[in-house]
């Protein structure tokens, strides 16, 4: 072995970023590498460009509140990942308190999140929805409005030029954020890049990995610039590199590693090029999914602000390759393909026709379809005034499953060996925004010991405050937090 290391994270997106951030502090003295193929930190899914950049708090997207047969909403998943973005943020304020991160980057600003839907089907369902999350204090400050002059008032580009027939409903958040997970990716890393212990190689691609006898790992490194080859002993790896992940999952051949297959959907946004249009709208504002869509896929016209420029996005638009990154292969998919999860991407192929159906009509669209879905949004637009830009790539999980032989899952989920040595993110939205939470879980579910000691649990609450409580049931505790991390992150 060239070398030894305590800890190898593969990727240098916003996960492996997070993870090596609390593990760090956790343990200042493991020796921890960063390898990462592309030149660049946070340049695929973590990407500005790349990213939906939401701040994905559940505030606006319809997605996340499905309703169920009866005709109830279902605010599970939209309370859990309000409160993983709660959480994300006291980490967040925690690197800018103590100058971990430039106290002078924005990579987080306010904007209204805003959910915007029209007939009186839809009508019912956002007031449904309204009342359902406005019971917990998480969601208390949203606000409802099915009356147009109100509407106008909150976002007049959407509403000139509509009917006085036609009928909108509207909820309002306030408090909603955009986020740049690009640039805290490169905050976080380059703080890791200064403190001793700690390596980071980029144009490094890790090209295998195999279970040594005494229970470490061997990684096999390329180094892309210079042709060497290394080869690292790690007693914990990460495979934190979005949709390479499932390929690096399938080198180390894990057991549970078994049956997992991918389905990349790649993603496209008509950006304006008019800056009087740009400035008429302040929010992100989110329509319903059309049926058969994945979850990535909800519309939106959505304000960012993207390298300190404010820019005005409208999409996306899903489009299929069989790449699994952006910077990817058109192999990927194929070569992804084997007897483990042949069937169980038949199987959930079969199981997914109205998603299949989707695609291809996205594919094949024109451009004259983009702008008209557009004008749903936004009846004055321009055709000229935009131009249509390719944004990430996405990886959904195809997992086996007794019944039905193989299920598409929306969501991520982590994959760990038997002795917990080896963790894999697989998976996509809500990603970033709940990325500290779900870096905590690797943490619970491969450092268990390490984790009940007195001194990690310390740490983890001086870093997170609300660790190991609820934010959805302890409306004050809530509020305390949120109030804390707006003040440092200088939000509203």
């Amino acid at each position: 072995m060239d070398k030894k290391k305590d800890i190898v994270l593969i990727g240098a997106g916003i996960m492996s970023a997070t993870l090596g951030i609390l593990l760090h502090e956790l343990m200042p003295d493991a020796s921890i590498a960063i390898y990462e193929r592309l030149d660049k930190v946070g340049a695929e899914s973590s990407d500005a460009w790349n990213n939906a950049g939401t701040g994905h708090s559940a505030f606006c997207e319809l997605n996340y509140t499905p309703e169920r047969e009866d005709g109830s909403i279902d605010i599970t998943k939209a309370l859990k990942i309000s409160e993983s973005f709660e959480i994300s943020k006291q980490l967040w304020a925690y690197l800018k308190s103590n100058k971990m991160v430039n106290p002078s980057d924005a990579f987080i600003n306010d904007i209204d999140h805003m959910s915007f839907v029209w007939g009186q089907e839809n009508i019912s369902f956002l007031q449904k929805r309204y009342e359902a999350l406005t019971q917990y204090g998480i969601f208390k400050d949203m606000q409802y409005s099915d009356n147009p002059q109100q509407i106008a008032d909150w976002i007049p580009l959407m509403m000139n030029g509509r009917s006085n027939d036609e009928k909108f409903a509207v909820t309002r958040m306030e408090i909603g954020t955009d986020v740049n997970f690009g640039a805290i990716t490169r905050g976080m890393v380059n703080y890791l890049w200064e403190q001793e212990n700690l390596e980071i190689r980029l144009g490094h691609e890790v090209e295998d990995l195999n279970k040594n006898d005494n229970d470490t790992w061997s990684v096999k490194v390329q180094d892309l610039h210079h042709d060497k080859q290394h080869n690292i002993e790690a007693k914990f790896v990460f495979i934190g590199a979005g949709g390479g992940a499932l390929k690096l999952l399938e080198k180390a051949d894990i057991p549970e590693g078994k049956g997992y297959g991918g389905f990349p959907v790649s993603g496209q946004f008509l950006i304006c090029k008019n800056p009087d249009v740009i400035n008429m709208h302040d929010a992100k504002v989110y329509g319903k999914a059309a049926e058969g869509s994945p979850p990535m896929s909800v519309p939106h016209l959505d304000t960012r602000m993207l390298n300190g420029v404010r820019s005005l996005l409208f999409g996306p638009y899903a489009g299929f390759s069989t790449k699994f990154l952006k910077n990817g292969s058109f192999m990927d998919l194929p070569l992804s393909i084997e007897m483990h999860n042949v069937w169980p991407m038949l199987s959930a192929g079969i199981h997914n026709i109205d998603l299949t159906k989707y695609l291809i009509e996205q594919v094949v669209q024109s451009q004259e379809d983009r702008f008209t879905f557009l004008k749903k949004f936004y009846p004055h637009a321009k055709f000229e005034d935009w131009e249509l830009i390719t944004a990430g790539q996405r990886v959904q999980i195809i997992k086996k499953d007794e019944e039905e032989g193989g299920v598409l899952k929306f969501g991520t989920e982590i994959v760990s060996d038997e002795d917990d040595s080896l963790a894999a993110l697989l998976g996509a939205s809500p990603g970033a925004s709940t990325s500290v939470q779900i870096m905590l879980d690797v943490i619970a579910q491969c450092f268990p010991q390490q984790l009940a000691s007195d001194e990690w649990q310390s740490k983890i609450k001086e870093m997170i405050p609300s660790y190991g409580q609820s934010l959805i049931e302890d409306e004050d505790l809530c509020m305390l937090v949120r109030a804390k991390s707006s003040e440092v992150l200088k939000l509203v």
